[in-house]
């Protein structure tokens, strides 16, 4: 396991949907496909972190079923032990995309992090998830940005979330005022991550790019 955050730590979905998520009106910087499938990759990888989940080869197996802590990883993984049979990354990450938004907002919200507006327009509701205070949703990326242009490595955590960030395209976030030592450290960051994250973090960006050219297509 590399699990060495602190416990008062956002779980890397968390951190994942701030960043994306960086505005006072909770708007998205990503399509909402997109957004989708890298907040499906971090709760992937919130349990491969906590020991519950191995990715290799291209699948998903579950290695220890007992239940996590967190409720919405608990339901994770609840949904991965419920198949009879192994599934593909690239499949998972299609089928958590479509609730994640939502479900990791909620757990932003449940930790008072943010708070859910609801707004009706012609028949269809939408549901916004507006920061209660704006440092703290802007936080994640600043963590990250001076975390590169420390000597030191970040933790696999970390790495994990970089990871995330640059197979979204999000890399600008991060990296939007950092020096040269910035740009040079998370070029190499992701090849140095333990193999089940970064074959995760691969078909993180393969899932995305794929959505991007549909969307384009």
């Amino acid at each position: 396991m590399w699990t060495t955050r602190g416990e008062d730590r956002l779980l890397i979905a968390d951190e994942f949907f701030l960043i994306i998520h960086n505005d006072s009106r909770g708007k998205a910087k990503l399509h909402p496909t997109a957004a989708g499938l890298g907040l499906a990759g971090g709760l992937l990888g919130e349990l491969v972190l906590h020991g519950h989940v191995a990715v290799s080869s291209g699948l998903v197996t579950v290695v220890d079923r007992r239940p996590p802590a967190d409720a919405l990883a608990h339901t994770v993984l609840d949904q991965l032990v419920g198949e009879a049979q192994q599934h593909p990354v690239r499949t998972w990450l299609s089928f958590l995309a479509q609730t994640a938004t939502a479900s990791v907002g909620e757990r932003l919200v449940r930790a008072g992090v943010l708070r859910r507006q609801e707004s009706r327009r012609l028949l269809r509701t939408t549901v916004s998830y507006l920061p209660n205070d704006l440092n703290a949703v802007a936080w994640p990326a600043t963590r990250l940005r001076a975390l590169l242009d420390r000597p030191t490595p970040p933790s696999v955590p970390d790495g994990l979330l970089l990871g995330l960030v640059v197979a979204a395209g999000l890399s600008r976030e991060v990296l939007w005022s950092a020096g040269p030592r910035a740009h040079h450290r998370l070029g190499v960051l992701i090849p140095a991550l333990p193999p089940p994250l970064r074959e995760l973090v691969a078909h993180t960006e393969a899932a995305v790019g794929a959505a991007v050219l549909r969307g384009a297509g």
